[in-house]
């Protein structure tokens, strides 16, 4: 069961309102408030507008709940849909499931330190510098209590966006549950540290977590957005396992930046216009010519890949635009697997090369403790790059947000210092 207000207790400091956003008291010294970008329904609808930085007060943890000073939050598009208040109104769902808060702090990325721990939480020492991983579950959940995948169970939700914990990273404090943490690497700074986790733990699950299609050495992989955040760790966990990757991107810088982080080559999406729903099979002429665009889209990747070589995996995210070629050009017995809807959620799939190749269209959701702790090995290894594409003030938020959900910032991830102050003041491990 969800652990309820009255079972959390207050950890902050007799004495100690608030500090500047920049600013860190000493470790363990908890404010009694704190400053956060907050969404609220009245102002859903642009991310510009709708992020408001708001003074709250410091969330109190739980038995098995640690408090995390925010270092540095990263972006995801999963905020542009909270701010936005569609497809989901999250702060009503929040409120229906017997949430207290009628306000939406969103951020599914952090870099930290801890700063207070709750009963039952033996193994994480005030201090410790940590990043946190986006998925959140109930412990006590029936099907995880049956050794299934935590992830699949029904209370499963992803920490900062759909949770019923409302304590995400675009705030000086967060609040998460004891699994969600993970050693930082000490090799990174603190908005390296906070960049990928949530699309690097995605990607690792998409690529390594579905049996009978988890990358292989050789494969091709068809990576959708390929010098986005999301993108440049699916290259690199690809390439990592021995797969070849083709990016598909939308002009040349963005191709040669998708080279730079694991891709054998890349596409120009805007050398093709088959994009959407493709015709009905009754409107003959448009079924041909979006057919023909197709093959010439397919052909593509094999003059990147040197062969007549389909994708084993195709790496989807974009949906309703691109969902149709991605079962087309998938090879028999491969996956399209997909994570997301940014162009749309009304994606058709032609069975006729569905069911008669065999391929399998395979949805995926954040991450299990297993996979997050694999991705983040690699990380610590300094096998993957984090890929920081800028790095933003806190008050940035908002405009950040805003741009993302116009499909301008494309170029790695965008992370918020927000304890680490000013633009380069978080360049400390």
């Amino acid at each position: 069961m969800s652990i309820s207000d009255e079972a959390r207790v207050d950890v902050t400091t007799p004495g100690l309102e608030s500090v500047p956003v920049g600013e860190l008291p000493p470790v363990g010294t908890v404010p009694r408030n704190m400053y956060a970008q907050v969404v609220r329904q009245s102002r859903f609808g642009d991310p510009a507008t709708a992020f408001q930085v708001e003074k709250i007060a410091t969330p109190r943890i739980g038995p098995g709940e640690v408090l995390v000073a925010v270092m540095a939050a990263g972006v995801n598009y999963n905020n542009v849909w909270a701010a936005r208040g569609y497809p989901v109104d999250v702060i009503a769902q929040r409120m229906r499931a017997g949430g207290a808060e009628d306000f939406h702090i969103g951020g599914s990325d952090a870099s930290g330190i801890v700063y207070a721990v709750g009963d039952g939480v033996d193994d994480v020492e005030i201090g410790q510098h940590v990043v946190v991983h986006p998925g959140y579950w109930e412990p006590d959940d029936p099907w995880i209590a049956k050794g299934k995948d935590p992830m699949l169970a029904p209370s499963a939700r992803i920490w900062g966006y759909d949770a019923e914990i409302n304590f995400g990273s675009f705030a000086q404090f967060c609040r998460v549950q004891r699994h969600q943490l993970l050693p930082k690497a000490e090799h990174l700074t603190w908005e390296e540290a906070a960049a990928p986790t949530l699309v690097g733990t995605t990607a690792y699950r998409m690529l390594h977590g579905w049996a009978g299609n988890e990358v292989r050495d050789g494969d091709v992989v068809l990576v959708w957005g390929g010098s986005g955040g999301l993108g440049t760790q699916a290259a690199q966990l690809a390439a990592a396992a021995g797969a070849r990757v083709v990016a598909v991107v939308s002009d040349e810088r963005r191709g040669e930046y998708a080279v730079k982080y694991g891709a054998i080559g890349w596409i120009n999406r805007h050398d093709f216009g088959h994009w959407g729903l493709p015709p009905k099979i009754s409107d003959k002429a448009g079924q041909e010519a979006w057919s023909a665009s197709a093959r010439a889209f397919g052909k593509r990747i094999w003059e990147i890949v040197g062969e007549r070589r389909d994708p084993a995996i195709v790496f989807e995210h974009p949906g309703e635009s691109t969902v149709p070629t991605s079962i087309f050009v998938c090879e028999p017995g491969g996956m399209v697997v997909i994570c997301a809807g940014t162009t749309g959620y009304e994606a058709m799939v032609d069975l006729r090369y569905h069911w008669t190749r065999q391929k399998r269209l395979q949805g995926s959701h954040g991450t299990n403790d297993e996979q997050a702790r694999a991705y983040n090995d690699l990380v610590l290894a300094g096998r993957i790059d984090p890929c920081l594409g800028r790095a933003i003030r806190f008050e940035e938020l908002p405009a950040a947000h805003a741009a993302m959900g116009r499909g301008e910032d494309v170029f790695g991830n965008i992370v918020a210092l927000i304890g680490a102050g000013v633009l380069g003041g978080g360049r400390v491990s």
